[in-house]
């Protein structure tokens, strides 16, 4: 049996569908360029009427009468005169046409001779990545048309590009990170040194976005930030990939308000990067990252700080309430840190033991507790000149165990002392910041992969880069915490960190006993004194002490006041 052919309709009705739009458009096309004139006097008499009826409804009611009066006269005027009708129906026409016309300014198609030829320029050393022999139809080759590779661009007032979309060949191996990173650096040295490019690499549709970044905004201080309890803001980044705002005060006396996407590190028992290591130059802004932090963990929780650097960065957090200790040498580090552990296990053991009674866990210990170390490689040759114990080596049970038992750990360290660092603290970091000028390598190695922007040589204090586990890498810029006892410090950002600052409860320079308003006990005297006492006194070894403190008596400790370094060491032995 033969098949019937299909109707004319079915078997060719995407084609006759294609002709009629095509001559629709057509026919749309000549009409208005027919009725052009019409439609630009038409739109005149609209603008007319419109500013009538303005001038209309702005003039006062008393004087709308002769208002009325003068537009009679000139209607009368003009219909008794020779010719007047016709004069004035001209003379309407002519206005509502110069009212009609297209005011938009004229924009030149396509770029000028500069533009070109600086697009030309990209092109010819595009051709040697973009190019193959064996291509018989090649996108790129010397002297081609750039107009095929290059579908928009963007130019600043300079001349100079500041968006470009760039077409490249199936073949080209986009997937490996050493081709784009070649694409990129020849991208950003002959589009202009000294600014920040965002490439985007489309993989499927094979083009290359470039776009260049603003700068990050610097007039940020130190202020309180609307974050969650176990939310940290490191700094500020673009809006690329970062969805949430932050509402910020900025200027010389925080008169002006805008919101600012963050870089928002979160800590706690659910975080899956618990700890953060920051690297960078001297004078890159380390230590304002972490007295940045410092006032943000204060609000709810204690912290701990060692400074190796020994130059009194921290000494605005002395004796504040919620800093247990600010150690600037050897023995008080290894003093701290012992603390540290002895505090880590024991959180662990409390807890432990109320999920198996199926109670929540202790009070105590859910409360953040945060140990901030910097430069901790500069007591590492002391350490081994004295024979003693590299500080280092007592942050591994924090960093192992600190998640369960909200204990947080960072590190901020300079490129030099990189090497110096313990396996503990590279494995267990994995929140990363790198702050100051750094080569592709240095941020590749500390971030675990390369920024999709390009470092620039200089860059001011607390900008670089930061990464969170697995995610992306976000430029970076860190709020202005500077040292509030500083000479040089500006009065704005001095008095924004001072009114940050909790109030001082042990002020170092009075006697312990002056501040403990109870009698406390013989045996408990001597821990509460290396608690307070910590210029005058010399620190007591924590075996020692925990030797002569009975195991009633430091519970009784624990469970009346929120226990120091030294004096929960000393429970913890005890027990």
């Amino acid at each position: 049996m033969a098949r019937r052919p299909l109707p004319r309709i079915l078997s060719n009705g995407s084609t006759q569908l294609a002709r009629s739009r095509e001559l629709a458009k057509a026919a749309a096309d000549s009409a208005t360029d027919v009725l052009h004139p019409l439609i630009t006097i038409t739109r005149g008499l609209r603008r007319l009427a419109s500013a009538g009826r303005r001038r209309w409804a702005g003039t006062p009611k008393d004087r709308r009468g002769a208002l009325l009066f003068l537009i009679a006269s000139v209607v009368l005027v003009v219909a008794l005169a020779p010719y007047g009708p016709l004069l004035a129906v001209i003379t309407l026409m002519a206005a509502a046409a110069w009212q009609g016309r297209d005011r938009a300014p004229s924009v030149p198609e396509g770029p000028d001779a500069s533009q070109a030829q600086r697009l030309k320029s990209l092109y010819e050393a595009l051709v040697p990545y973009f190019s193959a022999a064996e291509d018989p139809e090649p996108l790129y080759a010397h002297g081609g048309d750039w107009g095929k590779a290059f579908s928009e661009y963007e130019f600043d007032g300079a001349g100079r590009v500041t968006h470009l979309v760039i077409a490249y060949p199936a073949y080209f191996t986009d997937g490996e990170p050493e081709s784009r990173a070649r694409i990129e650096h020849l991208l950003g040295a002959k589009s202009g040194r000294g600014r920040e490019y965002h490439f985007s690499w489309d993989e499927e549709g094979n083009q290359l976005t470039v776009h260049v970044l603003e700068p990050l905004p610097t007039d940020i201080a130190a202020q309180p930030f609307v974050t969650a309890p176990g939310e940290t803001v490191l700094g500020f980044t673009d809006p690329i990939r970062v969805q949430r705002t932050l509402p910020l005060t900025h200027g010389a006396h925080g008169e002006e308000q805008r919101d600012v996407p963050p870089v928002v590190w979160r800590t706690g028992i659910r975080s899956t990067e618990p700890h953060l290591l920051a690297v960078g130059q001297p004078g890159s802004g380390t230590s304002t990252l972490l007295r940045s932090v410092a006032l943000q963990a204060l609000h709810h929780g204690d912290v701990v700080i060692v400074d190796g650097g020994g130059t009194g960065e921290y000494a605005c957090l002395t004796g504040r309430d919620g800093v247990l200790a600010v150690e600037c040498g050897l023995t008080g580090a290894l003093t701290s840190l012992e603390w540290a552990a002895h505090e880590t296990e024991r959180r662990l053991i409390a807890a432990n033991r109320a999920h198996q009674a199926g109670d929540p866990p202790p009070e105590d210990t859910r409360r953040p507790l945060w140990l901030l170390l910097d430069r901790p490689s500069t007591f590492a040759h002391l350490a081994a000149a004295d024979g003693r114990e590299d500080p280092q080596s007592l942050l591994q049970v924090p960093l192992r165990h600190g998640r369960p038992a909200n204990v947080t750990v960072v590190v901020a360290e300079q490129f030099d002392g990189l090497e110096s660092l313990g396996e503990p603290v590279r494995q267990h970091t994995r929140a990363r910041v790198v702050l100051g000028p750094a080569t592709a390598e240095q941020l590749k190695a500390v971030l675990g992969a390369p920024p999709h922007t390009t470092p620039v040589d200089q860059v001011p204090p607390g900008r670089g880069y930061a990464r969170l586990g697995a995610g992306p890498v976000h430029r970076l810029q860190v709020p202005a915490t500077p040292d509030p006892y500083d000479d040089a410090t500006s009065e704005a950002h001095r008095q924004a960190v001072l009114d940050l600052l909790p109030p001082r409860t042990t002020p170092a320079d009075e006697e312990p006993e002056r501040l403990d308003p109870e009698p406390a006990e013989p045996e408990a005297v001597s821990a509460v004194s290396v608690r307070l006492d910590k210029v005058t006194t010399e620190k007591v070894p924590v075996g020692a002490v925990a030797a002569e403190a009975p195991a009633e008596q430091a519970a009784a400790d624990t469970a009346a006041a929120r226990p120091a370094p030294e004096e929960a060491a000393v429970a913890e032995t005890s027990s």
